[in-house]
């Protein structure tokens, strides 16, 4: 029997943070009270295994590119309440491809003290295409005409809200109405103004609008491509999230020239030039006698 990886996905309506969301375990655990610290969460670029290495500079992360080399994404959560985290690879939202805010976005889930791997594009709930590194008219950004965000990897968790138990006070014993009065409740009813629509409605009414193609005048530029299909199983799941994200994680990746004219990397100096040398050279020094080498 084949051993199975079980991811989950999450959404969010428009009144609360409910939504659906990818697990890396199927089964549910406790909600335990929150830390009095919080340590940071973590988002590294996996090649071969193997972190690249991270310079932090900017108030964000770099991290050097290898043209045609496939990357994973590896996400903890470090803290003990289950988080859903919204992932976008060059303003593509990893799950649906979608360019919506963090709050609306479709998200992975992360159980408490855990940590997950995201390799690809979700084509299916069973199936999803690898990320590589390549050039920005290659990338899956530009096939959908959405590469004016390449070169970024973002990540905002969002913390599952805790249960709040609301016990409402009892409710006093109705007097029996005089003849012609009208119940509270059938006035309200009588006197409210027709319902407009509700905010899930109107939310419902924004839908993504591709942006205008971007210019692509070179390839030095790194970005994301879609690559090779793997199989990679995921459910949904409904989660109710607290409203403001508990962190964020960006990471700009470029190829080593790129990171250096943006002084990441120190800039290489050459090595002199021997016929530079020779020009400069000179018949006589001061010195009595030949010296001993």
């Amino acid at each position: 029997m084949r051993k199975v990886s079980l991811y989950l996905l999450a959404g969010a309506c428009a009144l609360a943070m409910f939504g659906f969301a990818l697990m890396t375990s199927a089964s549910a655990q406790q909600h335990a009270a929150r830390p009095i610290y919080e340590r940071p969460f973590t988002v590294e670029v996996l090649v071969n295994g193997y972190p690249l290495e991270q310079y932090p500079a900017r108030g964000r992360l770099y991290i050097e590119a290898f043209e045609n080399a496939e990357y994973e994404l590896r996400i903890h959560n470090p803290l003990p309440d289950r988080v859903a985290v919204a992932l976008a690879v060059d303003g593509l939202n990893s799950i649906d491809a979608r360019h919506t805010t963090a709050r609306a976005a479709s998200k992975w889930v992360i159980e408490p003290y855990s940590t997950i791997t995201i390799g690809g594009w979700q084509m299916s709930s069973t199936r999803a295409r690898r990320f590589y590194f390549t050039t920005e008219r290659d990338s899956y950004a530009a096939k959908l005409g959405r590469a004016e965000d390449t070169g970024l990897i973002s990540a905002i968790f969002f913390r599952e809200r805790r249960p709040i138990v609301y016990v409402p006070p009892p409710r006093p014993y109705p007097r029996p109405l005089e003849e012609g009065q009208q119940s509270r409740t059938e006035q309200d009813k009588s006197e409210a103004p027709a319902a407009g629509s509700t905010r899930a409605e109107r939310a419902g009414q924004a839908r993504d609008r591709a942006a205008a193609p971007v210019p692509y005048n070179d390839d030095e530029y790194a970005a994301t491509g879609i690559g090779r299909s793997v199989e990679h199983d995921v459910r949904w799941i409904n989660l109710d999230l607290e409203d403001r994200p508990a962190a964020e994680v960006s990471i700009r990746y470029e190829y080593r020239p790129a990171l250096v004219r943006l002084g990441i990397l120190p800039r290489p100096y050459p090595a002199p030039d021997p016929l530079q040398r020779r020009e400069r050279a000179r018949g006589f020094r001061d010195g009595q006698f030949c010296p001993e080498p």
